[in-house]
């Protein structure tokens, strides 16, 4: 996909919870799969396609299947995790499918037993995958309702911010805002200092940093529309080429 396919799919993105009542194509599952392996071996990740979840579910209806979000028990895990499944979310989204980040929702012995995961490996989270209806459910439109009372801007997101942002990091956090987090909370704490953007979340090894991965890939997809190209370094920076330089200080004469 590009980069303005992966903008329009995080506009046309909600976190669906009613799917239709049949399963997806094995084509499209295994494309699915296929997006796992190729995620897996870039990123050095430990996602699992489950092709039929909906046993472990209540609150979520209809035929589903999902991805397991899984890695090590460290934060740098978390973080990779959350930007490389919101690829994966996009450019389902992009094609017609519904998807919903889900955390805590679930039966986690059922998933857990699906999986057969080693002992160094944890579940962060799943993201569900399946067919729906164009509009929303009642109880989709309840829920989103619920959780969007107040949306927090992108200007209440930062800490500290030492000047007014420029147009192409303004435009990014636009992006940054319509991105998905655990309960709409909006986790990240970012700051702005001599022209570099950086972010952090409280109690890192939580799904805080899943959403932390998730708001960096909106950044960097937004950045990138405006011509600014980078990347999240492991200390929460946003580096662009000109960020990477390392520069000793100036000598001074005697």
């Amino acid at each position: 996909m590009t980069n303005e396919e992966y903008i329009k799919a995080i506009d046309m993105r909600r976190s669906r919870r009613t799917y239709k009542p049949y399963a997806l194509d094995s084509a499209t599952m295994q494309v699915i799969r296929d997006l796992v392996d190729i995620i897996n071996e870039k990123a050095g990740m430990e996602l699992k396609f489950i092709e039929d979840p909906t046993s472990a579910f209540t609150i979520i209806t209809g035929k589903f299947s999902a991805i397991a979000i899984c890695g090590e028990d460290t934060e740098t895990a978390r973080v990779k995790a959350g930007y490389y499944g919101e690829t994966i979310v996009l450019q389902c989204v992009y094609h017609g499918l519904g998807t919903c980040w889900v955390s805590g929702t679930y039966d986690e012995n059922k998933i857990l037993a699906m999986l057969n995961l080693p002992k160094e490996t944890r579940l962060y989270g799943l993201i569900i995958i399946g067919n729906v209806k164009d509009k929303l459910s009642t109880k989709e439109k309840i829920m989103y309702k619920a959780t969007h009372k107040q949306n927090k801007p992108y200007q209440k997101m930062f800490d500290v911010c030492d000047e007014k942002l420029p147009a192409y990091y303004e435009y990014a956090m636009k992006l940054v805002e319509k991105a998905p987090s655990s309960t709409n909370s909006r986790p990240v704490h970012f700051r702005y200092e001599n022209g570099v953007i950086s972010g952090s979340v409280e109690q890192p090894y939580s799904e805080k940093s899943i959403d932390f991965g998730i708001a960096q890939l909106h950044f960097c997809l937004g950045a990138a529309a405006m011509g600014i190209k980078g990347e999240w370094d492991f200390t929460g920076r946003f580096c662009t080429e000109n960020t990477k330089v390392i520069k000793f200080p100036e000598s001074k004469e005697n």
